[in-house]
């Protein structure tokens, strides 16, 4: 029987207009930076830099 990890979901929000559009899992054990990823915002229309907020 596989063994569960501790997985916590963040929101990302826009650095652009501060939208939080998208929610991803992230593993607690060991993750001591903040995700930050390039996604595109329908707000701004844009490809921007989305970082980790917590819920």
């Amino acid at each position: 029987m596989a063994r569960a990890d501790a997985r916590d979901y963040v929101s990302m929000e826009c650095e652009g207009c501060g939208s939080r559009n998208y929610r991803t899992s992230k593993k607690l054990k060991g993750a001591t930076t903040k995700l930050e990823l390039k996604k595109f915002c329908p707000r701004c229309r844009l490809h921007k830099v989305h970082k980790e907020k917590k819920k």
